[in-house]
């Protein structure tokens, strides 16, 4: 059963997606590859309070590993992609053809950017970290502007 809650941040209004208790989506406003609201299930906070916390510790400055279980669907080279997405420490940026040398395909850049893009748990799955092979910065399902806010942040600027 899907259970949804909005809740504010800097980066503004996310909405936080569960699938029977556990983080299946964060998304927010105007992002690229959204679902329709209606496939979020009911309004309930009930789920949420460790994302909701994580979150506030993230943004804070206090937190720099989210430790939330997913529920990442996708296919399986979606899931390898995202789960080397977690793997990217705070503050640090890797390109789509590391990611893809990663997983033993160098050629398949592109087919990572396409996976990167269709990511449904976003700041939590950092795919803000991966920028382009010349280190600048290519698209973000949030908008280029909040992917460099993200970044400056995480780098140790004011967030916002």
């Amino acid at each position: 059963m899907k259970q949804h809650t909005v809740i504010d941040s800097p980066c503004g209004p996310l909405t936080l997606v569960a699938d029977d208790g556990v983080l299946c989506g964060l998304y927010m406003t105007a992002q690229r590859h959204r679902p329709p609201e209606e496939t979020f299930g009911d309004r309930d906070p009930t789920p949420f309070a460790e994302a909701e916390e994580q979150l506030k510790a993230y943004f804070a400055g206090q937190l720099r590993e989210f430790t939330l279980e997913l529920r990442l669907a996708g296919t399986p080279f979606q899931r390898r992609v995202w789960e080397l997405l977690r793997a990217i420490p705070y503050g640090e940026r890797r390109t789509y053809g590391d990611l893809a040398a990663a997983l033993g395909a160098p050629r398949a850049s592109r087919a990572v950017g396409l996976a990167n893009g269709k990511n449904p748990i976003g700041i939590i799955v950092p795919c803000h970290r991966v920028v382009g092979a010349d280190g600048g910065l290519t698209g973000y399902g949030g908008g280029l502007s909040r992917k460099r806010q993200l970044l400056d942040f995480e780098g140790g600027a004011a967030l916002f």
